[in-house]
């Protein structure tokens, strides 16, 4: 049976309507794609709580998570991930990549032009069409 791995993700939206993307970094499963912020749930950590936690040590700052968006599970040969995104905003601080890695603020309807995780797909369309 497959490892089962519960990962949390952040939709962060700058006042232009620009969604936060990182690059994973090298050493890391699927390093090198682009992805929402966030990482995965320590036993018996809420899934807002660990959102919340993976941002401040990823970004700095501190963050409110709020509506659920999406919730999709994808099956690596390895593991099977399930992803749960989250609408979040900066409430105190200042955004920063503080493990190294590259950023970037991207509109909608640019999403396309970064190679995202095959679980990030389904709602990377769904976005980039919302726009």
């Amino acid at each position: 049976m497959p490892l089962v791995v519960d990962v949390t993700a952040a939709l962060i939206q700058d006042a232009t309507g620009r969604y936060l993307i990182t690059q994973r970094r090298r050493g890391t499963h699927l390093e090198g794609l682009w992805e929402f912020p966030g990482g995965k749930r320590q036993a018996g950590e809420d899934l807002a709580a660990c959102l919340g936690r993976e941002l401040t040590e990823e970004l700095g700052g501190r963050f409110e998570v709020g509506a659920a968006v999406d919730t999709t599970e994808w099956e690596y040969p390895d593991r099977t991930i399930v992803l749960h995104f989250y609408r979040c905003r900066l409430v105190a601080g200042a955004i920063e990549p503080r493990e190294g890695q590259a950023m970037d603020w991207v509109a909608p309807g640019e999403l396309q032009r970064y190679q995202f995780p095959p679980a990030d797909a389904a709602l990377v369309a769904r976005l980039r069409q919302a726009g």
